[in-house]
């Protein structure tokens, strides 16, 4: 499975996509009223760059509340480095901005693995007012540029953090581990396959599940790893658990084994939506999972085959 299809809506908005009006002279909706899409196409005549210039000439962004960032290159991967820079010089023009969406990308226009992602610890400094920030790319493996990367910092207002990669690097989920946000509510991680740079392990992971780290996570999500089953035990006894109002643990390898686990541990019935979907479990196991959880939203859609001998986690290149 791939990233196959552009975000609807974003931040509560639904999302406008400027490249599209600007190529078909469309009007242009209240500055309010939309997460703001600027991104280009292949083919464009436009660089992101001049799109970016255009957006901050054209739209009232002291009224825009969010911003998706789309495809930056035309041809193969290209650093994020440029765009993020226009984007940060226009700080001063986007006081409002409270969700930003970097790399809303389908595997048409690039792999994940070829997103060419850069450290995105300036957005977190350049706007301290930010609510939600998701952050799609490559480790730095698989491309020449830096890689999807953050560092330690402390940002009073964050809600929302996720990381969307078919390999994401230890690298980042210790720096978040160390970071200091007082106001996180939503976490989540795409882990993905070592062969794409993931290579964070369980010990890794136990900053977000001991309890002590977010004191306001009401939501978490451990996703699109090849250690499903591992990560499922151990979110089993995680202490974190008991105040969470949702969990992900979703578009891995799970099987039997870690749902088993998951349901011998401590309980979940006070979970309003745990979300398994993409995993490998028997219809036996599905409907002990249901059975377990009878008040709980439980995602087990997009089921694989149990005795698939080549499983495979929900995206990876």
């Amino acid at each position: 499975m791939t990233v196959n299809e552009h975000i609807q809506q974003f931040h509560g908005l639904p999302v406008f996509d400027l490249y599209e009006a600007v190529v078909q002279d469309g009007e242009l909706p209240d500055a309010a009223s939309v997460a703001w899409k600027v991104g280009i196409e292949f083919d464009s005549s436009w660089t992101f760059v001049e799109l970016w210039e255009h957006f901050t000439e054209k739209v009232d962004t002291a009224r825009v509340t969010a911003v998706v960032v789309g495809e930056w290159s035309h041809d193969g991967p290209e650093s994020f480095a440029e765009p993020l820079a226009a984007v940060l010089a226009s700080a001063d023009r986007l006081p409002g901005l409270r969700g930003l969406f970097i790399g809303d990308i389908t595997y048409e226009e690039n792999e994940i693995s070829w997103i060419d992602m850069v450290d995105v610890t300036p957005v977190l400094t350049t706007f301290p007012l930010l609510r939600e920030l998701v952050v799609r790319g490559a480790s730095g493996q698989t491309v020449e540029g830096e890689g999807i990367g953050v560092q330690p910092v402390r940002h009073e207002h964050l809600r929302a953090l996720r990381f969307e990669s078919g390999g994401l690097p230890a690298q980042v989920l210790r720096a978040v581990a160390s970071s200091d946000l007082p106001a996180l509510e939503r976490l989540e991680f795409w882990l993905g396959v070592a062969g794409y740079g993931g290579d964070a392990t369980l010990d890794d992971l136990a900053p977000f599940l001991d309890g002590s780290r977010f004191p306001a996570l009401r939501h978490l999500g451990l996703q699109d790893s090849e250690m499903q089953d591992e990560i499922a035990a151990a979110v089993a006894q995680a202490p974190v658990v008991a105040r969470l109002e949702s969990l992900n643990l979703s578009m891995g390898v799970l099987t039997d084994q870690g749902a088993a686990a998951l349901l011998e541990g401590q309980p979940l019935t006070h979970l309003r939506a745990l979300d398994l979907h993409h995993h490998f479990l028997t219809e036996a196991m599905q409907e002990r999972v249901r059975q377990a959880l009878p008040g709980v939203a439980v995602d087990l859609s997009v089921p694989g085959k149990p005795d698939d001998r080549w499983r495979y986690v929900a995206v990876a290149e």
